[in-house]
């Protein structure tokens, strides 16, 4: 037997995806892969150096349950800098990715019944998150027509008495939507006068192609940041992301990560010191990168029936309309993976919003990114 909270929880079917690919690469396939968010470079040299440093110095032990004091210093400047706002680095926790301190927040703040106010399409494990510490996502539908933007008007028809956390993500996965400043001002006026606080996942932070990327903490205190070194710095594999806390909040969070984790990799840490002290140049190198992958994604799935209405303008993600070839968005990434050998993401896995799109990643090279096009433009034409 197994309990109920694990039986809820969802398969995630951009890994399911992924591992279905690498089942025909072992057998000698070549797979064009746009399903998995994970950029196909390295990180950069000043934060692999980094990491062999601390490793040859012994930097391989349990470290201060938030994170070593120097990572959470560069934290603290990094959002001084970056956005205006001052964070002590006492209100810092580092983890082992934001996956962990998603599970470590959720279950901090909720209990049985509370609910969570998100936007449908959503990034395919919140729900699991809020699920698992026995909360109740609370979903807004967004379309592609309002530019998959998440309104405070919205939000608040949504708020009830259970209501206990406001669930933000900007830039978006899966839509790559970066919500405008004025709606991030809105959203934090919500919870002005108390009740609900925000959870604003800013893991794309460092990959916006218009304007510059704004955390909620310039509109609000009342707020929890995830964020991390996945993306932007192209350190997926390396499990480094932290979570900002409200002072009051984060001697129970602390308490939390102590018991179930203890502390975050040590020789990690410093790697991320050097990532956020080191590699600005690199991050916006490949944030030029991406920008041009996207522009070549875009035109190529419209060239091939794709309706992209909404342009995304951060994340490395298209969520293209593909109900012109079949309704059923699993059923055609299969079909897609087991005929032209190219791995998307079903829309179904972002909430019934997105069911009859997919979930185009263009963290591929761009060289990848072509061949998977032309793959899918010669099986679609045969299929039509």
């Amino acid at each position: 037997m197994m309990s109920r909270r694990s039986e809820m929880i969802e398969p995630f079917l951009a890994v399911e995806m992924s591992e279905r690919a690498e089942d025909l690469e072992r057998a000698g396939v070549d797979v064009v892969h746009f399903e998995l968010g994970e950029p196909d470079f390295e990180a950069p040299p000043v934060i692999r150096d980094a990491a062999e440093k601390a490793l040859k110095d012994g930097r391989t032990k349990y470290t201060h349950s938030l994170g070593i004091l120097p990572l959470r210093e560069a934290i603290s400047e990094h959002y001084r800098v970056t956005y205006g706002v001052d964070v002590s680095p006492d209100r810092v926790l580092v983890t082992p990715g934001t996956s962990p301190a998603m599970l470590l927040l959720f279950g901090h703040l909720l209990d049985a019944g509370d609910e969570v106010v998100l936007s449908d399409p959503y990034y395919a494990c919140y729900p699991n998150f809020i699920r698992y510490a026995e909360g109740v996502p609370a979903t807004v539908g967004i379309t592609e027509r309002e530019r998959f933007q998440l309104r405070a008007e919205a939000i608040a028809r949504r708020l009830g008495p259970r209501t206990k956390a406001i669930l933000i993500n900007s830039p978006s996965n899966p839509t790559g939507t970066v919500l405008a400043p004025e709606g991030l001002r809105a959203i934090a006026a919500l919870v002005a006068r108390g009740g609900p606080m925000i959870v604003s996942d800013e893991i794309y932070h460092g990959l916006s192609y218009e304007g510059r990327d704004r955390t909620i903490l310039e509109f609000t205190d009342r707020a929890f940041v995830l964020n991390g070194f996945s993306k932007a710095y192209a350190m997926t594999g390396w499990r480094l992301g932290y979570l900002i806390a409200p002072a009051d909040h984060v001697r129970a969070l602390q308490k939390l990560f102590g018991n179930f984790f203890i502390s975050t990799n040590e020789f990690v840490q410093w790697a991320g010191v050097a990532a956020l002290r080191e590699a600005g140049e690199d991050s916006r190198r490949f944030r030029t990168i991406f920008d041009e992958r996207r522009r070549a994604m875009l035109t190529g799935l419209r060239a091939l029936g794709f309706g992209v209405e909404h342009e995304p303008t951060g994340a490395f993600y298209v969520l293209a309309d593909a109900r012109r070839f079949a309704a059923d968005s699993r059923q055609l990434a299969l079909e897609l993976l087991a005929h032209c050998h190219v791995a998307v993401t079903p829309g179904i896995a972002f909430g019934g919003n997105a069911e009859g799109y997919l979930r185009f990643s263009y963290a591929a090279s761009l060289g990848r990114i072509q061949e998977g096009l032309r793959r899918l433009g010669r099986f679609l034409a045969g299929r039509r």
